[in-house]
């Protein structure tokens, strides 16, 4: 099972732990050859993290920027969290150099989890192979979950983007770039770094100018590559302390009726759904810099 609280394991210990389990390709294969056009199953995993990828080239998913909660496991009833100072605060001694000092301390509850869904449409029969359905499931169904997951997570209504305190940073200042200067601020707050979420499209620009993305792997910053940020921005942050996700462990694949308009035509869907939120636990150790 999946340890609470935790950041990805290394790449190796993921895929020895999956190669001990049934995928989930695999148990929604025999469930349908047990039920057919009524299957369902439910899964004790958020299944989004339950695949290693088939890409040759790294990509990774903006969850694996995050400490993970697993509710399901770890039940808890409050989060902490720290907002910056306000006009008329008292002096705090020492702040001027260690800026943390001056935040206040708050407690909320645990929000409720919103519900991410994905939808594919099956071609006919194709569960008559068990092997291409697997698969089909595992690496159609489950990678546009994934990607409705990096909306959820990043832009969608209580994502990373839409947070209360963020900073938007435009100009570079004395540095190179905006992402250094980024990551120079995150460290002034007494934070690391340790993540950047960028578009694709500047990325590559990036790439092609220099060595910038690579001096910043080297220098332990963790990229994600998502067209879910839009060009000419980037989110930099302390993701591993800075924010968390909490997770309901838990998933479900039927098959059930799309809504309208969510295909050309007709014919018969499977739907996933997983069930979690990001909060932000310190919003002044992140950045969105324009690019």
């Amino acid at each position: 099972m999946l340890k609470s609280d935790t950041i990805k394991p290394t790449l190796a210990q993921v895929v020895a732990d999956r190669k001990r389990e049934f995928s989930p390709g695999r148990m929604f294969v025999e469930a349908c050859a047990r039920d057919g056009l009524h299957a369902a199953v439910d899964y004790d995993v958020t299944i989004t993290d339950s695949l290693t990828s088939s890409r040759r080239k790294s990509r990774y998913p903006a969850r694996n920027m995050l400490r993970t909660i697993d509710l399901s496991r770890d039940p808890r009833e409050f989060y902490w969290h720290e907002a910056p100072p306000i006009p008329g605060d008292t002096p705090i001694a020492g702040a001027e150099v260690r800026r943390e000092l001056a935040s206040r301390f708050h407690k909320s509850p645990i929000p409720e989890l919103l519900t991410t869904t994905a939808w594919v449409q099956v071609p006919d029969r194709l569960w008559e192979d068990p092997d291409t359905f697997e698969a089909f499931v595992n690496y159609r169904l489950i990678v546009r979950l994934c990607t409705a997951e990096n909306h959820t997570i990043l832009c969608g209504p209580h994502g990373l983007l839409a947070m209360a305190g963020g900073e938007r940073m435009t100009s570079p200042g004395p540095y190179a770039s905006t992402i250094l200067r980024a990551c120079n601020e995150v460290e002034q707050m007494g934070g690391t770094a340790d993540g950047l979420i960028i578009n694709p499209a500047d990325y590559y620009l990036a790439l092609g100018a220099g060595r910038l993305m690579q001096d910043l792997e080297d220098n332990g910053v963790f990229i994600v590559r998502t067209r879910l940020v839009d060009p000419g921005t980037a989110l930099v942050g302390d993701f591993g302390h800075g924010a968390q996700l909490f997770d309901a462990g838990r998933s479900v694949i039927r098959f059930a009726e799309p809504p309208a308009g969510t295909f050309a035509e007709p014919g018969i869907a499977l739907q996933a759904e997983i069930y979690e939120r990001v909060v932000v636990n310190l919003p002044t150790s992140f950045f969105l810099v324009s690019i």
